[in-house]
């Protein structure tokens, strides 16, 4: 079974007291819901059977290639782990520095924020 903290490592009681960790927790979280509500509902109210997954400008006509629903699900799994990862992460150098806890935090929510817009962007040309 995988361990994900060690034994003798435990969570720093200041980790959760200090205002930007949680502000920026909170925000990665608020950041993966919105992606996860985005693409549910967007695919919800969609009739199609083929949506665009890819668009590879050297292809010329054939820019843009389709796929099924799965590949467009794989953004809600890829947020998840992007929330996951990166808030152990935090937790685990938080001890290290304070500072290298926030910027793994303020990543993952470039990461989220770039998820939304590349998610949004290729169920809206379906």
């Amino acid at each position: 079974m995988i361990q994900l903290m060690p034994d003798n490592m435990t969570i720093p009681k200041k980790y959760f007291h200090d205002h930007l960790v949680l502000l920026l927790l909170s925000v990665n979280v608020f950041l993966a819901l919105l992606a996860s509500i985005v693409v549910l509902v967007r695919l919800g109210t969609s009739h199609g059977n083929g949506y665009i997954v890819q668009y590879r400008s050297s292809l010329g006509i054939n820019a843009f290639k389709t796929g099924s629903v799965i590949d467009l699900l794989s953004f809600l799994a890829f947020a998840g782990l992007v929330l996951v990862t990166h808030t152990m992460l935090s937790l685990r150098v938080y001890h290290i520095h304070r500072q290298l806890a926030v910027t793994v935090l303020g990543l993952g929510v470039l990461l989220l924020v770039l998820t939304i817009i590349v998610s949004n962007a290729l169920l809206v040309l379906r």
